[in-house]
Parts: C-alpha cells; structure tokens; sequence
C-alpha cells in the first residue's frame, strides 16, 4: 500500500481509483465495512482501492477547543489501514489553506486531477469543502462534469442496533467499557508506547509494572484496573493494567499507564510496545496501607488470568 502524504508526489498508477473519504478515527466496525464495500465495488469495475484521511481532525484547525481527542495516532491508523489491502492511503495535511478549498476545488483539484477518481463512495451526511458547503447532492450534480460514479453508502449498526461511530467509542472509553468497544471496533482498542522508567513502588512490594511514556499512543480509558494483551513485538503475554493516578500514594501523575507482565521479569526500559485491553476489572481505590493493596492486586492477578482463559 501506498502511503501519500505528498500531493504532489502521487504514483502515476493510483489512478484510475475508487475513492472514499472520512477521518476514520478508530478505524471502527462501521468503517471496515465501508472499506470493505469500496473493495467490491473497486474490484468490478477494475480500479485501485483508495482512502483519502487526514493528518488531524478537522476541528483542530477549525474550532481547536471543540476537537475530540483522537482514538488513535496517525500512525496507529495507518497501521490499521495496511491490513485492508488498499492501493493506497492518502494523508492529507489537513492546514488552514485546505479547508479554504471549495468543494469543486477539492473535487477538482484532489480527486479528479491528482487521485484520476472514477469511483466515489461516500456516506449520506459526508460534507467537505469550505464551510462544509460541499455535499452529496454537490458530489450527484456534478458526476458526469467530472467523469466519476458515486455511490452513497448506508450506516452500518454496531452492537445492540446503534450506529458504529467514533463518538461513542470515545463515550465507553471515558468510561472504561473496553469489552463493548472491542465489539465496535472488531478487536482490541491499543495504547502503544515507550517503556520509562517509573517510581518502582510495584517493585518494592513484588509486582513490578511497564511504565508507558505520557506521550503514549490511543486514547486512554476512564481510571481502573484492567485486563490485556501486553506486545512486545512478536512476543504476546497476559497481563493486569492500572490506568489513573494510584490514589494510595501521593504524588503519582494522572493517567498514569502501568502494566504488570504476569509470570515474566522483563527488561523493556526503552522499548515501544502495544497493550490491547480486554476487560476493565474495577475502578481505582485507595487502600490503607501495603498490605490491603498487596492482597487486591494478587486478586487482580487471578482476575485477570481467567478473564485471559490462562488461569
């Protein structure tokens, strides 16, 4: 797949493409099915599969104190998007100078004259150009002027019949219900980072912890203790995550990232790994003491171990 980040720099065989367009922040349920229609649609009428996404939201250029936090990092999107066997992935600088772009200039100037479009499928209420000035009816009018087929796609349902949507992932993110987003999703929801060196406290009372770097990547879930998947390259093992501030010492930052390898003595200061969540166990509480917290955790530990199916 090709990754194009340069619109003056597009492989003279993109084209001629099947074209869809979107944020596609998560990479949800819904969206794999829109990526997985513009693969049929691309594959009759022989043409490249092709996705146009953006480096940022577009309410941070455009309304910076509304923009929703993203679900996953540019890169972690990327890496998603090469599993789906696209011809290419179009990663525009979304800049202040592009969002003065008309819709026939974004039509025009992106699609037809650097992307060579001749299939175009988009959702119902997708909107682009200027001021959001540019819409389906827009596209529809004017087709044939620029030679190009479009079709409309229909909403696909997450689980208990609401619409997949990068809102509501971000909503039981906040709130911790990682099982209900693996099912919007399709998989496990990743926080990915640099192994730092922590306070040690885990250490000291005999279950040491992986401290993410602060500048993590993937949106981290409400406070809590959960279960998951700890990657360290091609090496995957169970463990218990802690997400929050660790109310039983004083001094711990907030959202704090801490995994606890179960059955492993790792030494990963320095390296970039993947935690996929599983099930979040409980929320964070302050104990009265080592030992109260001690005996949690190994709870916590066995928990974890039979939500895993390790135990």
């Amino acid at each position: 797949m090709y990754v194009i980040t340069d619109l003056s720099e597009v492989p003279s065989d993109v084209a001629p493409s099947a074209i869809t367009i979107g944020k596609f922040d998560g990479l949800h349920h819904g969206h794999l099915w829109v990526v997985s229609q513009l693969h049929d649609e691309a594959r009759a009428r022989g043409l490249n599969p092709v996705v146009v996404t953006f480096d940022r939201h577009p309410a941070a250029v455009l309304a910076p104190e509304t923009a929703p936090p993203p679900i996953v990092s540019t890169r972690q999107k990327l890496d998603l998007l090469r599993r789906q066997g696209l011809a290419a992935t179009i990663v525009v600088p979304f800049t202040p100078e592009f969002a003065r772009l008309s819709p026939r200039e974004f039509v025009e100037r992106l699609l037809v004259k650097q992307l060579g479009v001749k299939l175009l499928l988009v959702g119902r209420d997708f909107r682009f150009g200027k001021g959001g000035e540019g819409d389906v009816e827009f596209l529809r009018g004017h087709a044939a002027e620029f030679g190009y087929e479009l079709i409309v796609t229909r909403d696909e349902q997450g689980p208990g019949d609401r619409r997949a949507s990068s809102t509501w992932v971000r909503e039981l993110l906040e709130v911790g219900d990682v099982r209900t987003v693996t099912e919007v999703l399709g998989r496990y929801h990743v926080l990915a980072g640099e192994i730092v060196h922590g306070a040690k406290r885990g250490r000291e009372i005999g279950f040491p912890t992986a401290n993410l770097s602060p500048d993590l990547e993937g949106l981290i879930p409400g406070d809590g203790v959960y279960a998951g998947w700890f990657h360290d390259g091609d090496a995957v093992y169970p463990t218990a995550v802690s997400i929050g501030n660790n109310p039983t010492f004083d001094g711990v930052p907030q959202k704090q990232v801490e995994a606890y390898v179960i059955g492993e003595n790792l030494d990963l200061y320095g390296r970039r790994v993947q935690i996929a969540l599983v099930e979040r166990l409980r929320s964070m509480v302050k104990f009265e003491g080592i030992g109260p917290l001690k005996a949690q955790l190994e709870r916590d530990v066995e928990t974890t171990k039979r939500i895993l199916g390790i135990a």
